[in-house]
């Protein structure tokens, strides 16, 4: 069923996956639906860039199903299902010095670089200067990428993959290697994108659970490629769950929408 009639987005029913004879996936089960805003969490290792790999239509399952926007991987072309995903990636493989514009523009293609001889319309440029206002850019418009600090970087590229305006947004570790205030630019531009779309559907990536989102509505919690918890965040995220994911003692608390993890018993 489509998700427009559905209101189901992404739903991933029991899928494993092998690799190198590895289990890396083990029976995940998630459904995710239109207007909610997941978070992947867990160690190092525990399958959640894997997971996120097969949730934007770059990896099938090796067992179960996975269904994207109402399409089944396996029955569909996924470069046809992947012009439906935004896709973040704080390690964008950009070598040339194109500007915030510029970045931002690659979205309506889909490619790394502008596409020769191709020439954005008047509507591609206005949607550009309106998602570059939205990340809170305007004022680096014109910089280029070798001068732009991490944190504008992922701003960037969250601009970039909006271009097209998907339904599913998927964020992998956006906020990796940006100090406290690039970080907390970065979430309220999130929190911001949340409330002005809010039927757009997310799904973010990360093992600190300070780098939440206060929209953060849902959680799933993997361990060794299984999952441990998954439902809504202020269930999911409990001190007793979070450390036995973690495999240490942490302490949860919450305080104005955000999450704090630190060592110990609560």
């Amino acid at each position: 069923m489509p998700p427009a009639e559905s209101g189901v987005v992404l739903h991933a029913d029991k899928i494993d996956l092998v690799r190198e004879r590895r289990l890396l996936l083990d029976q995940v089960t998630m459904t995710v639906l239109r207007g909610e805003h997941w978070a992947l969490l867990g160690p190092n290792g525990a399958g959640k860039s894997t997971l996120l790999g097969i949730l934007g239509a770059y990896t099938h399952p090796t067992r179960g199903a996975a269904e994207i926007l109402g399409h089944r991987l396996g029955r569909v072309d996924v470069q046809r299902v992947r012009t439906m995903i935004g896709q973040v990636n704080p390690r964008h493989p950009l070598e040339s010095a194109r500007t915030v514009r510029e970045v931002v523009l690659t979205g309506v293609t889909g490619t790394i670089e502008l596409v020769p001889r191709w020439t954005p319309t008047g509507d591609d440029l206005r949607r550009a200067d309106e998602l570059i206002a939205l990340l809170g850019l305007t004022h680096r418009a014109d910089a280029r990428w070798p001068h732009l600090s991490q944190g504008e970087r992922g701003r960037t590229l969250i601009a970039r993959a909006l271009m097209p305006d998907p339904p599913l947004l998927l964020l992998d570790e956006p906020a990796t290697g940006l100090d406290v205030a690039a970080r907390e630019r970065l979430l309220a531009s999130i929190d911001q994108l949340r409330a002005d779309r809010p039927d757009l559907t997310t799904v973010l990536v990360t093992h600190h659970l300070e780098e939440l989102p206060t929209s953060t509505s849902h959680a799933l919690l993997l361990r060794e490629g299984r999952v441990l918890a998954s439902g809504p965040a202020g269930e999911v995220l409990t001190t007793e769950a979070v450390s036995e994911c973690f495999d240490h003692p942490i302490a949860i608390t919450r305080h104005n929408g955000r999450w704090a993890a630190t060592a110990g018993p609560a």
